[in-house]
């Protein structure tokens, strides 16, 4: 689990490289999305530069736009290599399996962006690789969301097996009308409206040992990643890290005190003392994710059925009992 949540959501301005390429390919009309989101192509030529998330996000969906690319976001993730985020990418690519490659990429995810919850877990013998951008406000965020979970995949392909193909992909926003270019890209079943983007590993894959690490350069690497960890995540709240746990989570595992306490290395009682000196309780956190996720998917018209199901609940009528309560 990995939560980082500085003052102002940032990612790494290098990161917009590849897609200003593109953009320079179809149409000359690259300095002008940059400028109307208050970028300048200089800011990507420096690696420690950062900028808001929040215009990122958008210059993404503005891109797919001017290009008439609904699907250029995952498109772009095919070709993603570990050199892109740095050390990180190579400690994924070194890792002996690829469960161990997911996990440093859940751990270490703040060093290339913030305010970000990723996380890996296991489900019925399987491993979940769970991501998703924290501010609800962030939205539309398509892009973001298929370049992601496309780059990861990409990043399996090319440093464990070129076949590999997950059991399930599952993205937050609703399927498109056109799912041709995921089909081909994540060959495998998708679903779409789910409460995070996640990706389902056979537990025989995760496990899987492709080399033998070597490890003085693990301990490099991971000194080196650390390092920049510390430069750019300040303290996180015990709340923040509860609302990550929750987002990772919700729909797939119980989310109970004892569980987030397990999780957290700390005892029940503390994470209890320790919510209540920050002014809310697990319930809470629970109650302001699902109302979140819940906003969302009403305004897009999602069948009750489906949001009971992804938010936990047992059935529609359950949830809006759960629903009439949010509103008291």
């Amino acid at each position: 689990m990995n939560r980082a949540l500085p003052a102002i959501a940032s990612i790494r301005a290098s990161v917009l490289a590849p897609l200003v390429e593109q953009i320079d390919r179809r149409s000359g009309k690259t300095d002008l999305l940059l400028a109307t989101h208050g970028i300048l192509r200089s800011q990507l030529e420096d690696p420690y530069a950062m900028i808001p998330m929040a215009r990122y996000v958008a210059i993404f969906e503005d891109a797919a736009r001017i290009t008439g690319e609904p699907a250029l976001g995952a498109r772009l993730g095919t070709l993603f290599k570990p050199s892109d985020i740095g050390p990180i990418g190579v400690l994924f690519s070194i890792s002996g399996t690829i469960r161990a490659g997911f996990e440093r990429l859940a751990k270490y995810v703040n060093t290339v962006q913030s305010a970000t919850s990723s996380g890996v877990f296991e489900e019925e013998g399987n491993l979940v690789w769970s991501y998703r951008l924290e501010d609800p406000q962030m939205w539309p965020r398509r892009q973001d969301s298929e370049f992601s979970l496309a780059a990861s995949c990409q990043l399996v392909r090319s440093c464990f097996a070129r076949n590999w193909r997950p059991l399930e992909v599952h993205f937050e926003h609703l399927a498109p009308r056109d799912r041709s270019v995921l089909e081909r890209i994540f060959r495998c079943p998708l679903l779409f409206g789910e409460s995070a983007n996640r990706i389902i590993v056979s537990g025989a894959d995760a496990g899987r040992l492709y080399r033998h690490e070597d490890p003085a350069l693990s301990a490099v690497l991971e000194r080196t990643v650390a390092d920049l960890v510390g430069q750019t995540v300040p303290g996180d709240s015990i709340s923040g890290q509860v609302r990550t746990l929750i987002g990772i989570y919700l729909g797939h595992k119980p989310i109970t005190l004892p569980a987030v306490a397990a999780e957290l290395g700390t005892s029940v009682r503390t994470l209890q003392r320790r919510l209540s000196q920050e002014g809310t309780s697990l319930r809470d956190l629970v109650r302001e994710t699902r109302r979140t996720i819940a906003a969302s998917q009403i305004e897009a018209h999602v069948q009750k059925a489906r949001i009971a199901e992804v938010l936990g609940y047992a059935d529609s009528t359950v949830l809006w009992r759960a629903r009439r309560g949010w509103t008291r």
